[in-house]
């Protein structure tokens, strides 16, 4: 069973390897600062923030690996390798309506995203930072069903905030910067006032949300995985259609 396990995890691997660039030093900065720059002027560029991410991520990711072996459930993630891919939560779809798995279902089916759109990791300088890489991008939205958050750039900045308490990435603070300045004074008071405060607290108070195998508990009442995890979903009165009507999901989603 171990070695049926590990032979998976080498495949999976291995689809996410095909694309790997290794960088020296200076060109690693050099696409740190192209990607920043671009990703200021255009934040729906998925692939430069995810760029990004992997170019000033590493001390960061270093980190997550280490706490992830330290987990019972994060041991498991890395030893089995699982995808956030179509082939592998496709079930999600048939689950009762108040399971975590269904709710995960109807956030991207009424969205219209695909869990196979994510673009690959090409910058990590080992297997097991490529798929701490990965698996960081690909549980996305699964964090946007436990914490109720919209797509639109309040909720994506939003969510943001809750992946640098969660990682201290420090592309993830950068994007809540450049979302912010794409924000009217009435969208940015929304923010502020509500969104952010919010999300700090919520990133602090739930459970190592990188060390959590997902996919096993898809099945579960939502609410209970909520409870068990520690995760306070965004109040109600924070979302005002109002305010963020001009900000409603645009083609594609944040990294």
């Amino acid at each position: 069973m171990i070695s049926y396990m590990i032979t998976i995890a080498q495949s999976r691997i291995a689809m996410i390897e095909g694309a790997r660039i290794r960088l020296n030093g200076w060109q690693r900065a050099a696409v740190a600062f192209g990607s920043a720059f671009g990703a200021l002027i255009d934040p729906r560029r998925a692939d430069l923030i995810a760029a990004l991410g992997e170019t000033t991520g590493k001390p960061a990711f270093d980190r997550v690996l280490e706490r992830m072996k330290s987990s019972t459930e994060g041991r498991a993630v890395l030893l089995e390798r699982p995808r956030v891919i179509s082939s592998s939560v496709g079930h999600a779809w048939d689950l009762p309506p108040n399971t975590f798995g269904a709710a995960y279902a109807r956030f991207m089916g009424s969205r219209n995203f695909s869990p196979d759109d994510r673009p690959p990791v090409r910058f990590m300088d080992t297997e097991e930072l490529t798929y701490v890489a990965m698996r960081a991008r690909e549980v996305h939205d699964f964090w946007h069903t436990l914490f109720g958050l919209p797509t639109n750039l309040i909720g994506e900045s939003a969510l943001k905030v809750i992946e640098f308490e969660q990682m201290l990435l420090p592309m993830c603070m950068l994007s809540v910067i450049g979302g912010t300045v794409r924000f009217s004074d009435r969208q940015r008071a929304l923010f502020f006032k509500h969104y952010f405060p919010w999300a700090i607290r919520a990133g602090r108070q739930c459970t190592d949300l990188m060390c959590v195998y997902y996919e096993r508990h898809f099945d579960q009442d939502l609410e209970d995985v909520r409870r068990r995890w520690g995760i306070i979903p965004v109040p109600p009165d924070a979302i005002k259609p109002n305010a963020a009507r001009s900000l409603e999901a645009e083609p594609g989603r944040l990294t």
